[in-house]
C-alpha cells in the first residue's frame, strides 16, 4: 500500500468504511480525533482525510465547521455513505441469548425500535466500532454490539440482525480533503463549489449578499452560520452551490457577495457525488 487515508475513528468506523469504499487500494490510518485527522494530512503522515460533514438526521458535525476553514487543506471529492446498523455478536449467540447491547449513544438512539421490541438493555459507549472489538474481546453470549457490517468483518462478530436502524435514509456525508486543490475544469461537468464568509456590518448585508446567486440563477444547496473567536458578534457562513467559480453566473454572484463580505475563503471545489436515497 501506498497512500495513507486518515480518518476520525476505530478501524471498523463508519468513518474507516467510507476511507475503503473512496481508496480501495490505500492504507486505512484511524485517528482519534478531528483534529488529529486533518493534522496527519497537514503533516504528511496521511495523504488524504475523510470527515464527516453532516448527517440527514442529526444535521451538521458542528467541529468540522470550525477545523476546515483554518486547516490550509482542500476539498477534493464528496462521498455520501448510508447509515445501515446491525446486531453484532459473538460467534454462536442467538438472538435469544442477548440480554444487552452496546454501541454510541447516537447509534443506539436511532435503533430504539428494535431495541424496545427485544428488551434489551442500553450500554453508552465511546464509538460503535470500539463497541464492536470490545463485545469480540470479551466473548459473553449476552452482550451484543450495534455497529456496521464492515466492523463484524473486522473483529470477527456474527450479524444477528441487520438494517435494525429506525431511520432507512440514515445517511452521512463524506468530504475528501488534500493538501493540494484538485479543481476540475468548467466544461459543464457538475461541480460544487464550497467556501466560507463574513458579512460586513452593514444592514441587510447578508440579504444583499445572497441576491447575487438568486440573479444568477446559482443554486446555494448549503448555508450555515456558526460564531468565530468566541464571539455572538462575528458570525462566518459556510455555503455550498452548484457551478464552477469560472462559470459566468457564478463569478457574477461571488463577485456580488465581495461587496457585501469583508472575508471569503474558498475551500474547494469538487465533482458533485450522487447522494444515498
Amino acid at each position: 500500500m501506498g497512500r495513507k487515508i486518515a480518518f476520525q475513528g476505530e478501524l471498523g468506523a463508519f468513518s474507516h468504511a467510507t476511507a475503503v469504499a473512496v481508496f480501495p487500494d490505500d492504507e486505512p490510518l484511524p485517528c482519534v480525533t478531528f483534529e488529529e485527522t486533518i493534522g496527519a494530512v497537514q503533516s504528511g503522515t496521511a495523504d488524504y482525510a475523510v470527515v464527516p460533514v453532516e448527517n440527514s438526521l442529526y444535521g451538521r458535525i458542528a467541529d468540522i465547521h470550525h477545523i476546515l476553514p483554518e486547516s490550509g487543506l482542500y476539498i477534493i471529492g464528496e462521498y455520501y455513505l448510508p447509515v445501515r446498523m446491525n446486531l453484532l455478536a459473538v460467534p454462536g449467540a442467538t438472538l435469544s441469548d442477548i440480554k444487552a447491547v452496546q454501541s454510541l449513544s447516537v447509534a443506539l438512539g436511532q435503533c430504539r425500535t428494535f431495541i424496545k421490541k427485544h428488551n434489551l438493555r442500553t450500554i453508552n459507549a465511546v464509538d460503535t466500532a470500539g463497541s464492536a472489538r470490545e463485545i469480540a474481546s470479551k466473548a459473553d453470549r449476552s452482550v451484543a454490539a450495534i455497529a456496521s457490517r464492515f466492523a463484524a468483518d473486522i473483529y470477527g462478530l456474527d450479524v444477528l440482525a441487520e438494517n435494525i436502524e429506525d431511520a432507512a435514509h440514515n445517511t452521512t456525508r463524506f468530504l475528501i480533503m488534500s493538501r493540494e486543490p484538485r479543481t476540475p475544469k468548467s466544461n459543464g461537468q457538475k461541480v460544487k463549489t464550497t467556501f466560507v464568509f463574513r458579512v460586513r456590518n452593514v444592514p441587510a448585508a447578508l440579504y444583499k449578499a445572497m441576491g447575487g446567486f438568486a440573479t444568477n440563477g446559482v443554486n446555494m444547496t448549503k448555508l450555515e452560520s456558526y460564531m468565530v473567536g468566541g464571539s455572538f458578534t462575528a458570525t462566518q457562513f459556510y455555503a455550498d452551490i452548484e457551478g464552477h467559480p469560472d462559470d459566468q453566473n457564478v463569478k457574477y454572484a461571488l463577485e456580488e457577495l465581495g461587496f457585501f463580505s469583508d472575508h471569503i475563503k474558498l475551500l474547494g471545489v469538487y465533482p458533485i457525488a450522487d447522494s444515498a436515497p
